[in-house]
């Protein structure tokens, strides 16, 4: 049977259970592993020999690599948390993408770079999904709003803790700090227990995991799809606006951006983002009006970020950060995802949506990069922007509000 908890007990008992606080611990760790190559791409690059006319092009290389093997690790991920159960996914993840980011400490050359950058998107496309799920479904859902913020908080400060470690160390000792704080977690993951939902349906000849009952029928597809087009704005204002900082700074007359430091001040900003974007969820109690709201912000922080004349670093930064907490309904993307299927696919959903919404970084790359030459740095990332942003607000309107949503359910044929 669910865990379904008295609501008039204290909110702290019930939030802080083990699985949740397992699950915001692994995904701290996700995003340090997983943004520890925006903050060491150029000195790392530069380490192994790439000539500083190739490290744009390198570095989406690598950025693709990774979000190729994060697709392939979503799929993969997701089905075996919804056949296996979330726990195996918690397991196989973190001791995957924590042997590949070692590994990556010890690259030599381009083509060592790319595959272990693969290998660990794999490993990291089912730690988010899998923690969300198990979260989603051991907290009442009155209360469960609370408990992915708290993952998804905890998560993100990951991203800055990435930036003041590569800050203190040279960056192949970056990729070791990661590996070995995953093989850390991994102990504390023998004390959490399964989700009693997944047990119930388990116990029952129900079709789990089966990402054709979505494929094949139009009801769920749309709702598939709509939720991945919500998360787009977010992935292109992480993987193109804030990991190409440097870049677009020179456009803007500015030399000397630090990735890394765009990315802390941008993390930094998300983490107050998600924190506020979850509140206001629960406050409202509503996830799409907060999403709402959140990309509106993001969408004039963006226009703001890349057309506003700069004449400092620090305005450029400021901007960073203020994208950030703009940026910050992660928290409530994957919440969205993991609410609108049942306990027999939720997990599949969690997992692939999130990673392919990572995934979209590959063609939006491609597009800002087919528009850089004809119409520039400034001016491609900002039609790319738009589109992704009035792509996102379509999506939203099409999808069922999920806030008082009822997890204990099954999807039939």
């Amino acid at each position: 049977m669910s865990q379904t908890p008295e609501i008039r007990k204290p909110l702290l008992p019930q939030l802080l259970q083990v699985p949740v606080i397992v699950a915001a611990l692994g995904y701290l760790v996700d995003m340090y592993d997983l943004f520890l190559f925006s903050v060491v791409r150029i000195p790392s690059l530069r380490d192994i020999g790439v000539a500083e006319e190739d490290l744009l092009t390198d570095g989406i290389t690598l950025l693709n690599s990774q979000m190729a093997g994060m697709l392939i690790g979503g799929v993969l991920w997701g089905i075996i948390a919804d056949k296996k159960g979330r726990l195996s996914v918690l397991f196989g993840s973190i001791i995957m993408y924590s042997l590949a980011n070692i590994g990556n400490g010890f690259v030599t050359t381009m083509d060592q770079y790319a595959v272990l950058r693969f290998i660990a998107g794999i490993g990291l496309a089912g730690e988010l999904g899998a923690g969300i799920t198990l979260v989603t479904e051991v907290l009442p859902k009155e209360i469960r709003g609370y408990g992915t913020t708290l993952v998804a908080t905890l998560g993100v400060l990951g991203a800055i803790l990435a930036y003041f470690v590569a800050d203190m160390f040279a960056w192949r000792i970056s990729y070791f700090v990661g590996g070995g704080m995953g093989l850390l977690l991994l102990v504390l993951r023998f004390n959490v227990f399964e989700s009693g939902m997944f047990q119930h349906v388990k116990s029952h000849s129900v079709d789990r995991g089966n990402i054709m009952m979505i494929l094949t029928n139009a009801r769920r597809m749309t709702k598939y799809l709509m939720a991945i087009l919500i998360g787009l704005p977010i992935w292109f204002v992480v993987g193109i606006l804030i990991t190409f900082s440097p870049e677009i700074g020179a456009a803007k007359g500015l030399i000397g951006i630090d990735a890394g430091k765009a990315v802390m001040l941008a993390f930094t900003g998300q983490v107050f983002g998600d924190i506020s974007s979850g509140l206001i969820s629960q406050w409202m109690k509503s996830r799409k009006k907060a999403i709402i709201l959140f990309i509106g912000l993001s969408l004039l922080m963006m226009i703001g970020y890349l057309t506003i004349p700069m004449d400092t670093a620090y305005v450029f930064y400021v901007f960073c950060a203020l994208l950030g907490f703009c940026n910050g309904y992660w928290t409530l993307f994957i919440t969205i995802a993991a609410e609108l299927f049942g306990t027999n696919l939720r997990a599949t959903v969690a997992t692939t949506v999130p990673n392919f919404v990572r995934g979209a970084t590959i063609p939006l790359a491609a597009l800002f990069v087919y528009f850089k030459p004809s119409l520039g740095v400034i001016q491609g990332a900002l039609v790319v922007g738009l589109a992704t942003s009035v792509v996102a607000v379509i999506a939203l309107y099409f999808l069922e509000e999920t806030f008082t949503k009822d997890m204990d359910y099954i999807e039939k044929d």
